[in-house]
């Protein structure tokens, strides 16, 4: 299918005019309804480029642009001209171009890694721990098309008291059949090295649950996404230890546990309950 490309460009210094392509917004030609837009999720160049660049407001850009393309049928203006407008200058996107697509999941995924991401190298070091989890919550949650419906990066001291420096990764609201709903979220929790993740999510889980019920006035779930226990099972047995450890503090405290097997089962669920 005939299709159009804009990449996204993070430009620290308008002067200078360096700049690093950080996104790829895709639509098929002429149709502004059917845009759909990616971040990369390595940003190293970012980093290299400007020391000091905001990665949370960048990635929340993310989230923003992709509410506005959903709702572009509804402005006045075409949602390209709104995007134009709202973007400042530090965030720039590129003139149209054509491109020609199988499908547009696997011209998206090809034009990231054309445009945006860093190339690979053989040394590269492998993600592992929180990181690696996080990777593939994302992964599989693009995969089910909910990812740009979800929040990022949850305040936990909206929920419990001001100065409380706790981030969740992700999550949504799931208006059931219940009193109020259920809003799902989850975090990413390696158990490979130590604990102190875990612990911390268990001590914070009572008050953001009661805090949930009180602002949102729904029941809130909080999973926690953990490296399945063969990754440690060749380990020392104080490895075993700890991660058994980590597992039991949270589920005391009502957090529910799932490893990154789980994902795929936990991003459909997604998918049904955002009627995607």
């Amino acid at each position: 299918m005939p299709c159009e490309f804009f990449l996204i460009r993070y430009v620290p210094d308008v002067v200078k005019g360096e700049f690093a392509n950080i996104g790829v917004l895709l639509r098929e030609a002429g149709r502004d309804d059917s845009a759909v837009v990616r971040f990369t999720r390595d940003w190293s160049r970012v980093k290299c480029l400007d020391a000091d660049a905001d990665i949370g407001l960048l990635e929340g850009l993310e989230s923003e642009i992709a509410a506005r393309l959903r709702m572009g049928a509804a402005d006045t203006k075409p949602v390209m001209q709104v995007l134009e407008d709202t973007l400042s200058n530090s965030v720039q996107m590129t003139e149209v171009r054509a491109s020609l697509a199988e499908s547009m999941p696997a011209e998206l995924d090809q034009l990231m890694r054309m445009y945006v991401e860093p190339l690979k190298v053989k040394q590269e070091r492998k993600r592992t721990g929180r990181a690696a989890i996080a990777g593939a919550m994302r992964t599989e949650f693009e995969r089910a098309g909910v990812w740009g419906l979800m929040r990022k990066r949850i305040a936990v001291s909206l929920y419990t008291r001001a100065g409380d420096p706790m981030k969740i990764d992700c999550g949504y609201r799931a208006d059931l059949q219940t009193a109020g709903g259920v809003v799902r979220m989850f975090q990413a929790v390696s158990l490979e090295g130590d604990v102190e993740g875990a612990k911390g999510l268990a001590y914070s889980a009572p008050q953001l649950m009661e805090g949930v019920q009180r602002v949102e006035g729904a029941a809130l779930e909080l999973t926690a996404v953990v490296e399945p226990l063969r990754t440690v099972s060749e380990l020392e047995d104080e490895a075993m230890e700890r991660y058994r450890f980590g597992v039991e503090a949270m589920e005391r405290q009502a957090i529910r546990v799932v490893t990154v097997s789980d994902l795929a089962r936990v991003a459909a669920m997604a998918r049904v309950e955002l009627r995607v």
